[in-house]
């Protein structure tokens, strides 16, 4: 096989690998820590997973594509909402998670902070 492209498999697990950001690779280009799969015994391809950063601004950039326009001139109720998604996916664990958040919907790291501490005021009463 010279191209991963050409085995069932990638065109299963194409559409995840390019919602994660990941890239396929072929079998011996892989690293220790990327993941090969294999199909009935032989190893097909192997996914290169993003590191979490980039994770970040693939996931901010794929809600700017569901949204249909920059997350900074979303309105407040929606910059909540988008918020909340993005504390579910992990977003905060991500070294300056909350500062890059920010920038992307346009408001202050206190704004994100605020966001937060209402949804988990709200989950708790």
């Amino acid at each position: 096989m010279t191209e991963p492209g050409d085995h069932p498999l990638v065109t299963a697990v194409k559409p995840l690998v390019d919602a994660m950001g990941a890239q396929i690779l072929l079998p011996e280009q892989a690293a220790a820590d990327d993941v090969v799969l294999a199909w009935e015994g032989e190893d097909v391809l192997a996914v290169r997973l993003p590191q979490l950063a980039d994770s970040l601004d693939h996931i901010l950039a794929a809600m700017e594509r569901r949204h249909g326009k920059p997350l900074s001139e979303l309105d407040r109720k929606t910059k909540q909402a988008v918020v909340r998604t993005l504390e579910a996916r992990g977003a905060f664990s991500v070294r300056h998670g909350v500062e890059t958040v920010a920038g992307a919907l346009g408001v202050s790291r206190f704004t994100v902070y605020n966001y937060l501490n209402r949804e988990n005021a709200a989950k708790s009463e």
